[in-house]
């Protein structure tokens, strides 16, 4: 149990000081690429020899941020702006944003004119991921972003490097799958602030060193006797359950979190790129085009509700709640059809604002507190 403790505390501590996991690996020498969440092609960063790390905002006063960005765009890019004009990422040697919503479009040139010391490099995902053409002019897109990168690293990245790097996400990807299915037999000792922490460390690590420590945690929960947990049980889905203090509330009202649909969580490893069907570009391709369920992500069809349900029947869950993320569009656009799809299967679902600039989550407390006397 020491050893448990001792690793889930180190990944606490990783999503509590990023700056210092920054710090950490500029020490050793290595290039650091921010990459603004989620969807950035970090296997390309990692090949290339740098440190891909996840931008997800912060707590901090949004001032400089409100010349470029109204007041009613998404709070985690508002955040990422605001801590990029104040200088809180100086270090980076560039940043990626994925063009996938609105504001991230605008955040582009937002990024290439206010933060001129750190370079930008945009990548923009089709639309349409049913055409084959989409995998050609996606790998047109990846090699635009590895010219940049080369730019940094002053060599080209081969195609070893690259497939070595898929090797090394796609072992991650099941690690972080085989943690959340342990994790739901232990759901005294992975409480919803513990599971949240796992994952979100996991854009602060190289991806190596973090598979390592999370197939630790996963064998320290295989060693242990199964929890008869008695609470009530839910699936959280959306782009983050931040701040930590709805989560506080989860644990406080005896509910515990059996899996999600999170974008800052499980929605990354719901694909590994193919290890076969082509060269390298072309299989990160592919993967792009399987992914399925994320409000972020063009798709015939609303399938996200039906496959909540179906997490809600694998791992006994009584519930879905929403987190909303505040001012996010894509979100608010899926949750017609995903709420309608889980009430036909019966599981009921909670939407609640989320505003991960916020301080506090009281406002969701009663609604919390009702929804689990309902369940």
């Amino acid at each position: 149990m020491t050893e448990l403790y001792r690793d889930i505390e180190i990944l606490k501590t990783a999503c509590q000081s990023p700056r210092a996991q920054l710090e950490h690996y500029l020490s050793q020498g290595k290039k650091v690429v921010g990459c603004f969440a989620p969807y950035a092609p970090e296997e390309l960063i990692h090949a290339c020899g740098m440190i891909p790390m996840g931008l997800w905002g912060g707590q901090t006063e949004l001032k400089l941020v409100k010349s470029w960005l109204p007041a009613f765009a998404c709070p985690i890019m508002q955040a990422n702006l605001e801590l990029g004009l104040k200088g809180a990422y100086e270090g980076l040697s560039a940043v990626v944003i994925p063009a996938i919503c609105d504001t991230l479009r605008c955040m582009t040139q937002n990024w290439r004119f206010g933060v001129t010391s750190i370079p930008m490099i945009p990548i923009v995902y089709p639309q349409n991921r049913t055409s084959p053409a989409s995998v050609d002019y996606l790998i047109s897109e990846f090699e635009s972003v590895l010219a940049q990168l080369s730019a940094l690293t002053g060599q080209m990245m081969s195609e070893a490097s690259l497939c070595r790097s898929i090797e090394i996400y796609n072992e991650h990807n099941q690690a972080m799958r085989d943690f959340s299915e342990a994790a739901v037999r232990h759901l005294d000792v992975i409480t919803p602030t513990v599971r949240h922490a796992v994952f979100k460390s996991a854009f602060f690590f190289e991806k190596s060193e973090h598979t390592a420590i999370v197939k630790r945690i996963t064998a320290s929960l295989n060693a242990l006797p199964d929890c008869s947990f008695t609470g009530k049980k839910v699936i959280l889905t959306g782009i983050t359950a931040e701040p930590d203090a709805l989560l506080h509330i989860l644990e406080e009202n005896h509910i515990a979190v059996t899996g999600d649909n999170l974008a800052q969580e499980t929605r990354q490893y719901s694909a590994d790129t193919p290890l076969a069907g082509g060269g390298a570009l072309k299989r990160l391709a592919l993967q792009w085009n399987a992914r399925k369920g994320c409000s972020l992500i063009h798709e015939l069809g609303k399938p996200r509700g039906a496959l909540l349900a179906g997490l809600c029947k694998a791992t006994g869950a009584d519930g879905v709640i929403n987190c909303l993320m505040k001012f996010c569009d894509p979100e608010e656009y899926d949750q017609p059809w995903m709420v309608s799809d889980l009430e036909k299967n019966g599981y009921p679902c909670l939407t609640i604002e989320i505003d991960p600039l916020g301080t506090s989550a009281e406002q969701a407390r009663t609604r919390i507190q009702t929804f689990a006397e309902m369940l």
